[in-house]
């Protein structure tokens, strides 16, 4: 009782939650900072409404595909490998945005591309965060830890496409070079994080195990009708892709 009445400056002198605290930070802005800059870059490049929805749904694809092959893959492997690899596939891709625009060869089906691996990467990346709390804090601290973990998502969602925003003034070839310096620091960050020590059961692979996960929530209503409400709004917040049209064609302002 004594532990859970503890202030929370406990949880912030918990060096590896901290690190974790800032490299999510980090990496969630750095996404949605190039999130904003692709989608003025590619609506100033072909004016077409449907790109910016396409620009949404490729990345959105591989979250459905590889929803049932990422579980296996953080529970058999080192979590802190697959966030780091996480952050170095999008390091590279920002990268490849960034000097496909300095050097004036990035097209809209480039974009597409880069989009479809940096989706690929956040569809493993995400889970494994996710993963990596329970290994950070004591079990006394997870409740407060999760929370905070979720303050730290919500804190770059509005901060980030903000700054992407103000830095995109000076071109979006900035906001690539800026992301792919933040992935880069994201990854040094997850590497110094402490190995999980914890004892996993690894059962074979089998179609059972794979889709274990669809057989509890089916036999839970209250998780099922959690993330059916959920899933909803996944899907239909993607209208804020449209964002752009808005602020330049309806409120005649910039990014």
């Amino acid at each position: 009782m004594t532990d859970l009445a503890a202030p929370l400056p406990a949880l912030k002198r918990h060096k590896p939650f901290a690190l974790f605290w800032v490299m999510r930070v980090a990496t969630t802005g750095a996404y949605f900072m190039q999130t904003v800059a692709i989608g003025w870059q590619i609506y100033d490049m072909t004016g077409n409404p449907l790109d910016l929805g396409l620009v949404g749904l490729v990345q959105f694809f591989p979250l459905v595909l590889l929803a049932v092959v990422v579980g296996q893959i953080i529970d058999r492997y080192d979590r802190r490998a697959v966030a780091r690899v996480c952050q170095v596939v999008k390091a590279v891709c920002a990268l490849a945005l960034a000097l496909g625009s300095a050097r004036g060869w990035l097209g809209r089906d480039a974009i597409f591309v880069i989009l479809l691996a940096v989706g690929t990467a956040r569809a493993f990346e995400t889970p494994t965060l996710h993963a990596l709390i329970p290994g950070l804090v004591p079990p006394l601290l997870l409740p407060r830890a999760v929370a905070a973990s979720a303050s730290a998502n919500q804190t770059a969602v509005i901060c980030g496409p903000a700054l992407g925003g103000l830095i995109y003034a000076f071109g979006p070839t900035t906001v690539y070079l800026t992301c792919t310096a933040i992935y880069i620091a994201a990854s040094v960050l997850v590497s110094l994080l402490p190995r999980d020590a914890r004892a996993r059961e690894r059962k074979p692979v089998t179609l059972e195990n794979l889709f274990a996960g669809f057989s509890y929530i089916r036999h839970h209503p209250i998780l099922l009708g959690a993330i059916s409400l959920d899933l909803f709004v996944v899907m239909l917040g993607g209208v804020t892709a449209l964002l752009p049209i808005y602020a330049r064609d309806v409120l005649h302002t910039g990014p």
